[in-house]
């Protein structure tokens, strides 16, 4: 008989509620929860075949383990014991260095992914840590930490009030959306408009969200900070600046105005391709919108000015008074994350504290940039990577140099994926590690939450059983902090929670500020609730969280110093009861906790408690902008492109989602594909820095003229790889255009979007 169960979708940053059929351990159909807080309903292609995915034949089911050099079927003791055996050995020898760490995508879209990578770190001592941050949302870690103190201080658009949203760089209709957590992102769009509201969306093709708008400007490819800093300069010049309250909790507004002197709109129009006239009137427009947000994504992030533009879209909120205002730009308050603290100096945010080894490139957020991974592993002397840990990672089809990497990754002493699958990367370990399907996993979004635009809370206790021969993943990802750190066998792996909850209430009992200070620890433990680890330390972290119970000490919903005090109320649908797990399960579609308020100055964690608008890495970047001024942009350019049905590369191996137009083609506008001899479905050679491509060729008008555009993700070709579906069109892989040498100098991120490439017609 069939059955229903409740699940988050894990698929991409929309954070949907699905319900889903299941009959016995299958899940046959998936729909959208109508009642769930958040979503209300909605779903996409994506959620819609998650049934197809948790059961696709290709995802691996027992741990692979390399003998004889041939990847072979173990036990799972097995695999943890060539681990416990290789890596410790390693670190002995050479140091914790010559062990390298990549974080996927996919972590933050599951709950293991989320609270162990830090214990693995911690327990490898290593600092080279690369992640999907540096081919993504880096830049803006790095403007927040150094105008903000803290580097997930993101400010969200307020979507549901806002009179005028501003969009560079951002498909979210066909993305659902990113660092902006918001499920049916299309219908908020159309109800902005509905409302009377407007919607600018710059961007070189006129995508699905492009058509939505009221004004869709196609600038050149890569000019997003100069267009930006025209719109600030003209605002400043035009005494059209009104930061309101902001003045007094801001630094650097005096100055700013001599900083932005040169970006005119007379002086940017060339560089942007637009009018100085359509620079001027999108500021003025900006400026006259009773409440607007300005927000910016990967296409203004993966670009070779990327830090800048992510710091100038938070300038412009904050000149025009809509930073941490309803209806503009506000810092979201998640039911996991820490509790509000007083405002006041904080240590603020430093770029550099170490460096790479081979080229000097400067950590960010405690990460390299992946682009610089294969020279870390081929170059040899003291500190190179002989060992790689790869979690839910596929940089040899997402990072610059594909080819290049994929040859270094071949020459590890040691190398170990946590993987459902046996991909371009993890084909080269020498143990696999594989997760469950995603309805045997419980589900919270610890990540998104912190970028939604209402604040809520949600939980999903396995839909389906966790099969007799599988491991969940929290306990996969605990032994392996075991293993490396050479305590697999002696501690049972749920000591790795215990020790995480008994180390966070030593510290909160200890801290004078802390509303549990002075209490017994040990007692405050044994209060926690949940069926094992995990869900014990979400307790906890619910408990202490911004409107958590406290264990019985202190109210949530009350105002904290540095915050807003809004009305006074509790939050919405929490009855003013504080929050922890097992309300939290009383509740299965979700506790609805209000939308987002005001918060600063109780954000800020700069040394000075304020926000700082100029700060001394922004100031010394701004030269090599005004510079760019003057350069003589290429002939033709390349950008990427989304679809609804992928998330990088995830999805093309799941039948429902491939097809149709969901293609990996080069799109070329008809100018210039009359232009360079190209036609409609013909071939063409792409080449740029890292070498050649053969692509086909699709012409369209929605990309403008000189630019051209291939999606990322693809590239599905590689011998030893075991996906049946993707490996049958496999794509090319627009990375292996790059060589790694292009990337933004303050956040290591990979220039994905705007570099030069020559075309020619292939017979």
């Amino acid at each position: 008989m069939p059955r229903t169960a409740l699940r988050i979708c894990p698929l991409c940053e929309a954070t949907c509620g699905l319900t889903l059929t299941v009959e016995g351990t299958t899940v046959t159909g998936a729909r959208g929860d109508r009642d769930d807080v958040f979503s209300s309903g909605f779903i996409c292609p994506k959620g819609a075949a998650f049934g197809a995915l948790d059961a696709d034949p290709d995802r691996l089911r027992t741990p692979l383990v390399r003998r004889d050099g041939r990847l072979r079927e173990a036990t799972w003791e097995e695999a943890y014991e060539a681990i416990a055996a290789a890596v410790p050995a390693l670190v002995r020898e050479y140091g914790a260095q010559s062990v390298g760490v990549v974080l996927g995508n996919p972590n933050v879209h599951t709950m293991a992914g989320n609270l162990y990578p830090p214990l693995l770190l911690k327990a490898l001592g290593t600092r080279n840590v690369f992640t999907a941050s540096t081919l993504d949302q880096m830049p803006k870690h790095v403007s927040s930490g150094l105008l903000f103190g803290d580097p997930f201080a993101i400010p969200v658009p307020d979507l549901d009030r806002t009179d005028f949203l501003l969009l560079l760089g951002a498909n979210p209709v066909e993305s659902n959306g990113s660092l902006c957590t918001a499920p049916d992102f299309p219908g908020r769009l159309k109800a902005l408009r509905a409302r009377g509201g407007t919607l600018v969306v710059v961007d070189p093709r006129r995508t699905r969200t492009a058509k939505l708008a009221d004004l869709h400007l196609a600038p050149r490819p890569g000019s997003d900070a100069l267009l930006l800093a025209a719109l600030a300069h003209t605002l400043l010049d035009e005494g059209l600046a009104a930061p309101g309250t902001l003045r007094e909790q801001t630094e650097g507004l005096g100055e700013l105005a001599d900083a932005l002197a040169r970006f005119t709109p007379e002086a940017v129009a060339p560089a942007c391709d637009l009018t100085a006239a359509e620079i001027r009137a999108l500021a003025r427009a900006l400026a006259a919108a009773p409440t607007a947000a300005v927000y910016g994504r990967i296409g203004s992030c993966t670009v070779e000015y990327g830090t800048l533009a992510s710091w100038l879209v938070d300038v412009l909120n904050i000149l025009t008074g809509n930073l941490d205002r309803p209806g503009g730009a506000l810092f979201p308050l998640p039911a996991a994350g820490p509790r509000p603290r007083p405002a006041g100096p904080g240590k603020g945010f430093t770029l550099g504290r170490w460096l790479s080894r081979v080229s000097g490139h400067p950590e960010a957020k405690s990460e390299l940039p992946i682009a610089a991974l294969a020279e870390e592993i081929e170059t040899p002397g003291e500190g190179r990577i002989r060992a790689l840990v790869a979690i839910a990672a596929n940089p040899v089809l997402s990072a610059p140099d594909g080819r290049r990497l994929d040859a270094a990754l071949a020459g590890l002493d040691f190398m170990v994926s946590v993987d459902p699958y046996l991909n371009e990367t993890s084909r080269h370990a020498h143990v696999v590690l594989p997760p469950p399907p995603p309805s045997q996993s419980a589900h919270h979004d610890f990540a998104f939450n912190g970028f939604a635009i209402r604040n809520q809370v949600r939980y999903s206790r396995p839909a389906v059983p966790l099969e007799a021969d599988r491991q969940d993943e929290c306990e996969i990802h605990a032994r392996l902090v075991l293993a490396v750190s050479g305590r697999y066998g002696s501690v049972e792996p749920s000591a790795v929670d215990e020790m995480v909850i008994h180390g966070v209430l030593a510290k909160e009992t200890a801290d004078p500020g802390s509303p549990l200070h002075g209490q017994d620890p040990a007692r405050l433990a044994g209060l926690l609730a949940g069926e094992n680890g995990p869900e014990r330390r979400l307790d906890l972290m619910l408990r202490l969280g911004p409107y958590g119970d406290r264990f019985g000490h202190g109210s949530a919903p009350q105002a904290v110093p540095g915050e807003d005090a809004g009305t006074g109320e509790g939050p919405a649908g929490t009855g003013g009861e504080g929050l922890g797990l097992e309300r939290l399960l009383a509740h299965p579609h979700g506790i609805d906790l209000g939308p987002l308020r005001p918060r600063l100055p109780g954000v800020l964690r700069t040394r000075s408690g304020r926000i700082e608008l100029l700060p001394d890495p922004i100031t010394a970047e701004l030269p090599r902008l005004r510079a760019a001024l003057a350069d003589r942009p290429a002939a033709l350019v390349l950008v990427g492109r989304r679809h609804l049905r992928s998330n990088n590369s995830w999805l093309h191996n799941v039948p429902a989602l491939t097809g149709g137009s969901n293609r990996c083609t080069l799109q070329v506008n008809p100018e210039d594909a009359r232009r360079l001899g190209l036609t409609e479905g013909g071939l063409a050679r792409i080449t740029a820095d890292g070498g050649s491509l053969e692509v086909p060729v699709e012409v369209t008008d929605t990309v403008r003229t000189g630019v051209v555009s291939l999606p990322h993700g693809w590239g599905h070709d590689r011998d030893g790889a075991r996906l049946s579906v993707a490996s049958a069109a496999p794509g090319a892989n627009v990375n292996q255009l790059l060589d790694g040498s292009r990337l933004d100098p303050l956040s290591g991120t990979a220039v994905l979007n705007g570099f030069p490439v020559e075309l020619t017609p292939l017979p």
